[in-house]
């Protein structure tokens, strides 16, 4: 994950959680019932639980209120210090979906909101690789992030957020690497997961994986 990335997330930690809340009009509907897909990331997870890219804990948060056992990797400094402070019963490395310190725990799901996007297409077939090796048989990876059905959704998407003067949305959807759905449902197949995906906004899907027994 490039580093221009990690300067993004720390200048963008302090001000995270008031994007994600709805408070920034142009993020709005892509963070639309954020909340309850938190919640819905929470109660899907199995313990231990690993997560990636944890910003300022608030999925952490829901989990560890559910008695699970976390473990968090995050690469930004700025974001870690928030997550550590709102949530000291995790975990919490530095480290990203490539790179985290090797684990000794048995890790019975993957999680993580509106993170994977930031790998491009090679890189995210290395992390669904290592997701494969460090799940226990039968292990799951819970995804919520943003995709495109297809690249007419895409291009809709991009006009729409011009139409509406949101030009920082139009080019985060232009230049980001959110992958269309069926890339991403292929890039979990060929590495033997069981794979569905579900819309839960204009921009937001959940993405269940299941690892074969």
């Amino acid at each position: 994950m490039g580093v221009e990335f990690i300067d993004l997330f720390d200048q963008w930690a302090s001000s995270y959680d008031d994007t994600v809340a709805g408070k920034d009009p142009e993020y709005k509907e892509v963070f639309e019932g954020y909340e309850e897909m938190l919640q819905q990331l929470a109660d899907l997870s199995i313990s231990p639980v690993m997560e990636f890219g944890v910003g300022t804990a608030n999925l952490t948060r829901k989990m560890v209120d559910q008695n699970k056992v976390v473990i968090g990797i995050e690469p930004s400094n700025g974001m870690r210090r928030i997550a550590i402070v709102k949530c000291p019963e995790a975990a919490i490395y530095e480290g990203d979906f490539l790179k985290y310190p090797p684990l000794q725990t048995p890790i019975r799901s993957i999680v993580s909101s509106f993170a994977f996007h930031h790998l491009n297409k090679q890189e995210k077939a290395q992390a669904i690789e290592k997701f494969h090796l460090q799940l226990e048989p039968g292990g799951e990876v819970t995804f919520v992030d943003t995709l495109f059905r297809d690249a007419e959704h895409k291009q809709q998407l991009i006009e729409k957020a011009e139409k509406e003067g949101f030009h920082n949305l139009a080019k985060d959807l232009q230049e980001e690497y959110y992958p269309y759905l069926e890339e991403i449902q292929e890039a979990f197949l060929h590495q033997g997961f069981e794979v569905s995906v579900k819309q839960l906004n204009q921009y937001a899907w959940l993405i269940q994986a299941k690892k074969g027994e």
